[in-house]
């Protein structure tokens, strides 16, 4: 079914509105790009015309792309899984951050997590029954390391990231995802760039965690969702690295302005590697 120009106006608009991701110093600006509640028969389409990748594809195109990205073997990598028990107004939320299929995603996050940079940050962007006026179930997001300092304007949170202290600039990710059958993820392309119409290996099921990121795709930093319901239609486009397991129901109740009292890694600190 196609879109009469009318629909596809109001879903431009809305997705020009509600991203997110934030990747200031890239000059993108966090409304520019991010997933949107709206967007599911674009992106249901487009995947369906994808041409069909096999296994061993998969594999060249993720070895070539890393070989490719300056800076990527630098990058911290968790071998493996890890616990993060990150805390809500007092209320503790469990998070099974799976290195094993996306080991540069995951590694960022607990290294962030050790470095205690979420402790003290703010959820800056609810979309769901705990918004003003309530919404359907879909993202809670939070992660800007602007957030910290109260001064800062509700207006530019969104667009910040992680500065790494060592080279004084902003450390980016590229976006991985590994597709089902493949043995390793592919780097800097979504599914559908990438043309591979397989799911991925880690889905936006509810509870998934994810990495927010601006348009580019190599421009996630510190900014993180929690996703509300099942987004299928996310799949493909943007970094799931995790799940919540236990206290979905803090999630659920978080409201836009909400601070993350601490966040800890209680298991797996040892599989995290190329700590900088």
């Amino acid at each position: 079914m196609r879109l009469k120009f009318s629909e596809f106006l109001v879903v431009f608009v809305i997705v020009s509105v509600l991203l997110v991701g934030g990747c200031s110093t890239q000059k993108v600006s966090s409304e520019t790009s991010s997933p949107s509640p709206t967007a599911t028969e674009a992106s249901t389409n487009t995947t369906t015309q994808a041409t069909t990748e096999t296994t061993t594809d998969a594999k060249y195109v993720s070895e070539a792309t890393q070989e490719a990205i300056p800076g990527m073997k630098d990058l911290p990598r968790l071998e493996g899984k890890a616990t993060v028990v990150m805390t809500v107004k007092g209320s503790p939320i469990t998070i099974e951050v799976d290195g094993t299929n996306a080991p540069i995603t995951a590694g960022n996050f607990v290294d962030l997590v050790q470095r205690g940079v979420y402790d003290g940050l703010v959820f800056h962007r609810v979309i769901g029954p705990q918004s003003n006026p309530p919404q359907a179930p879909f993202v809670v997001q939070g992660g800007d390391p602007q957030s910290k300092d109260p001064k800062v304007s509700v207006n530019r949170l969104g667009t910040g990231g992680f500065i790494d202290p060592k080279t004084g600039t902003e450390r980016y990710i590229p976006l991985e995802i590994k597709p089902q059958g493949a043995e390793a993820p592919i780097y800097s392309k979504t599914l559908e760039t990438a043309r591979i119409n397989q799911p991925p290996v880690l889905t936006h099921k509810l509870g998934a965690v994810a990495m927010a990121r601006s348009q580019m795709p190599d421009s996630a930093s510190s900014q993180f969702y929690f996703a509300l319901a099942d987004l299928g239609f996310l799949d493909g486009n943007y970094a799931v690295f995790g799940y919540v397991t236990e206290g979905m129901d803090v999630v659920n109740k978080i409201q836009q302005g909400d601070r993350i009292d601490s966040a800890k890694v209680t298991q797996g600190a040892e599989n995290l590697k190329n700590k900088n």
